[in-house]
């Protein structure tokens, strides 16, 4: 493996039969979550994902699971107004989906409760393995991302960034961008220090990804 965290490491073959099998397997829509009793019972493996309204959440979980419509995506951003659980692998993980920051056409109260929610999860889930924290390739990171990793790091949870969208941005630029957002990362504690390059549309990245989800059940 490689040390340098703008250059993702190589997984085995088996490591990426691991991810496929997994998001091969039943995926399905659990629940939305608007309160934290409302979460499902910690006896599984966690991961959410996390990031800006309209950074492309919905299109990865449907590309990780190869499902065209699991997760609803909307031209409106800010469309995820709660904790959508999502089950893999006929019970083997739980995948979370986070409302977006940067909330579109919502009162300003609405949108406080929202972080509120989501702030409260990520400090007290147990069995909540890792947050993937997902940055449009063509706008690296912004402010409310470096918000929600201070936020990470108070509360040791750990977390890693993915890049969306890459197909968008020549590759040397995302290459690039990939480099300098690892030197960041280096100077954060709950920082996973691998950053992932990724393309729902293309699949660029994809089975590297459900190999890093999968080497965590």
């Amino acid at each position: 493996m490689s040390d340098d965290p703008g250059t993702p490491p190589e997984f085995s073959e088996e490591a990426l039969e691991a991810g496929r099998l997994l998001f091969a397997g039943e995926a399905k829509f659990i629940k939305g979550v608007v309160d934290l009793k409302g979460l499902p019972a910690s006896d599984r493996t966690e991961v959410c994902f996390a990031g800006r309204s309209n950074v492309g959440k919905s299109s990865l979980i449907n590309a990780l699971t190869n499902r065209a419509k699991l997760a609803r995506s909307s031209a409106e951003p800010g469309r995820t107004r709660e904790l959508n659980y999502f089950d893999i692998g006929e019970g083997q993980l739980f995948l979370v989906d986070l409302p977006g920051f940067g909330y579109a056409k919502v009162s300003r109260s609405q949108a406080e409760a929202w972080t509120r929610l989501t702030k409260s999860y990520l400090r007290g889930r147990p069995t909540l393995r890792r947050v993937f924290l997902l940055v449009d390739a063509r706008r690296g990171l912004m402010d409310t991302d470096d918000e929600v990793m201070d936020m990470m790091d108070k509360s040791a949870v750990t977390y890693q960034i993915v890049l969306t969208k890459a197909d968008k941005v020549p590759k040397g630029e995302v290459e690039k961008m990939a480099a300098k957002i690892g030197e960041k990362l280096k100077k954060r504690g709950a920082a996973h220090p691998v950053v992932r390059m990724t393309s729902s549309e293309k699949g660029f990245g994809i089975p590297e990804l459900r190999a890093e989800i999968a080497a965590l059940v």
